[in-house]
């Protein structure tokens, strides 16, 4: 059992643990928090956090990291207001502008990092101001703002929520959401993409001696952040309507806490997409909770850097662990030795039958009672050494 919570990681176990205990404790302390009005909104205020964290996720695992992908998600909206509020542009080009414009930066992040060799953490701090920036400009320092859901360019709501006629509320971007964190993560473990990113994150010299083509593949990492900043920036505009100017700051910091407490490691080469889907959700939770035990944002802020560096320390904890030798003693050669050899047993178990089977059942526990006395009588001699 203890060789199998190792194998699932650390952090991977108690992220969800959290949120059930975060959820639970809310509710019962918090006003209101059980309610479907409330479930709703944490909903909400995780669509666009939830994409962004899984394009951070890619490039994470690269080793990298993505200080811009707020402020893209952003840019990309107001954009993409503004070229339907003020150029007259119908409303699916305009979102289609977004979706290009968050690729574009994405595109660039890439390349400095990857072709230019800029460090990650200037390359995308550089691009956080270059988007903030050109949003601003686009925009001629406005807000820009979206068609409400009962015009009529304002179909594209429904996917993110519909709201019935009697006041009900079917929280239908959730799907959109999982649908692209199930691909996503499909991509990340089945494709040669995803083996590739993984392999750049663990070691990229012997990624590169292995023949894997590390500039194009890390480039894609980042070039993934700035589609799911696109996919996020629909989702704020679905959301929240109006987009204000040089907004964003601090989006990269909730969608990269999300993917740390869901375990993926900071140093690259490891982590999942539903492990960061549960990160954001527990910053949707504290963000909705914390204000229903009548605690003000800043207690937010305190208790979301908490969180985040107690993940850290998890994740540091496990990479010192992952890089220690183990020296194995003749104790535990020994029984490495005996379980082998008792799952062998075992298979040739599963192709008997009646008193075959009995016989062989038996002698599996005599191999194995066996194998605990000589086992505990050898680290007894050991510590008597």
């Amino acid at each position: 059992m203890g060789d199998r919570i190792k194998e699932i990681g650390m952090q991977r176990l108690l992220a969800p643990v959290a949120l059930i205990i975060l959820y639970i404790f809310f509710g019962l302390f918090g006003r209101n928090f059980f309610s479907f009005s409330t479930f709703v909104n944490i909903l909400d205020a995780s669509y666009y956090i939830g994409f962004i964290a899984i394009g951070v996720t890619f490039v994470i695992i690269t080793g990298g990291i993505d200080l811009s992908c707020g402020t893209i998600l952003m840019a990309a909206a107001i954009i993409g207001g503004t070229a339907y509020k003020s150029w007259g542009w119908p409303m699916w080009v305009a979102l289609i502008l977004i979706m290009v414009v968050a690729t574009a930066f994405g595109f660039l992040n890439g390349i400095m990092v990857a072709w230019w060799k800029l460090p990650p953490f200037i390359a995308t701090l550089g691009t956080m101001m270059v988007s903030k920036g050109v949003g601003s400009i686009a925009s001629k320092v406005r807000s820009a703002t979206f068609p409400t859901r009962s015009e009529a360019d304002g179909w594209f709501k429904d996917f993110f929520k519909i709201l019935g006629d009697d006041g009900s509320t079917i929280p239908t971007g959730f799907i959109i959401l999982v649908a692209v964190a199930i691909i996503s993560s499909l991509i990340l473990t089945k494709t040669k993409m995803g083996r590739y990113i993984f392999a750049i994150g663990s070691n990229k010299e012997a990624a590169r001696l292995s023949g894997v083509n590390v500039k194009k593949w890390e480039m894609m990492a980042y070039v993934v952040s700035g589609i799911m900043a696109g996919f996020g920036a629909i989702a704020f505009a679905a959301v929240y309507t109006t987009v204000m100017p040089a907004q964003g700051a601090g989006f990269e910091l909730n969608a990269i806490a999300g993917a740390v407490i869901g375990g993926t490691s900071l140093s690259g080469g490891l982590g999942t997409i539903s492990g960061t889907l549960i990160g954001v959700y527990i910053m949707s939770t504290l963000r909705q909770g914390l204000p229903s035990m009548d605690l003000q944002a800043h207690w937010q802020t305190f208790f979301t850097g908490v969180v985040v560096i107690g993940a850290v320390l998890l994740d540091q904890y496990r990479n010192r662990v992952a890089s220690e030798v183990k020296v194995l003693t003749p104790a535990d050669t020994f029984r490495n030795s005996a379980m082998q050899k008792i799952n062998l047993m075992k298979e040739d178990l599963a192709q008997l039958n009646g008193a075959d089977a009995a016989a062989k059942k038996r002698e599996i526990a005599d191999v194995r009672t066996e194998m605990n006395s000589t086992y505990r009588k050898m680290k007894s001699d050991l510590h008597a050494m």
